[in-house]
């Protein structure tokens, strides 16, 4: 592309513009580090499940033990 050429124009989702955008970053850059943590519990804190890294190659493992347990809670 030479100097010219036009930049393309952000495109949003639906029901979102610049305006709000902007807002949603200025709430999470103004965040403290406690307020950030007690949003991630409020959201996360009343699941039966967790989030966590498991090397890629165990991946297959950790699918099997997982249906085994639900398995085994049919039963």
């Amino acid at each position: 592309m030479g100097p010219t050429a036009k930049m393309k124009q952000s495109k949003f989702p639906a029901g979102w513009d610049e305006q709000r955008v902007r807002r949603v970053l200025k709430h999470y850059e103004q965040q403290t580090d406690e307020a950030a943590v007690a949003e991630d519990e409020a959201a996360f804190g009343e699941s039966s499940e967790t989030i966590m890294e498991v090397p890629k190659d165990l991946v297959p493992t950790v699918r099997e033990l997982i249906a085994k347990h639900k398995r085994s809670r049919r039963a």
